[in-house]
């Protein structure tokens, strides 16, 4: 039996296994379209498409297999700020957005991030959404910690602002 870890997984599409790359690409599909489409918004496939894209071009550069899902997830908040900004003030489909739980609750929190920059969202994707913490969330968004809180506290206010409208 073929191991079907995602680690086992990255070393056999390193290795040219097109049918592990697939299987690869199958899985990560939807954890890069939840982080894309919180941040980008409307633009949300357009960025998991560039992010899935970037994946396929430099997976055989991943030097360690279990760092997969932090390598996807980096390249995915870059890309989904990138089309965020290049989108400027495009209204989200909110129809596309994934949904977790109540539609409604989601319909609403995903209405009031559209109101965000795309700075915001991924500040509170990364650290409300995924759980990271600032250090990790610095560099990421390659700033300094010192601006990872300063965006945070004021991401928070706005949403909280946006929330309560």
């Amino acid at each position: 039996m073929t191991d079907s870890s995602e680690p086992a997984l990255v070393r056999r599409a390193q290795a040219g296994d097109t049918l592990a790359m697939v299987g690869l690409l199958d899985r990560l599909t939807p954890y890069v379209g939840r982080i894309c489409g919180a941040i980008a918004l409307g633009g949300g496939p357009d960025a998991a498409q560039e992010t899935l894209i970037a994946v396929f071009r430099g997976l055989r550069g991943l030097t360690h297999p279990e760092a997969l899902r932090g390598w996807v997830r980096a390249i995915a908040v870059r890309e989904a700020v990138r089309v965020a900004r290049r989108d400027g003030g495009v209204p989200a489909d909110l129809t596309s957005v994934p949904a977790r739980g109540d539609p409604q609750l989601a319909a609403d929190v995903h209405d009031v991030l559209r109101r965000l920059s795309p700075e915001h969202r991924a500040i509170l994707v990364l650290r409300d959404l995924e759980d990271l913490d600032e250090q990790t969330v610095a560099a990421m968004l390659e700033v300094p910690k010192g601006t990872v809180k300063s965006r945070l506290a004021r991401a928070r206010a706005s949403f909280r602002k946006a929330w309560t409208e």
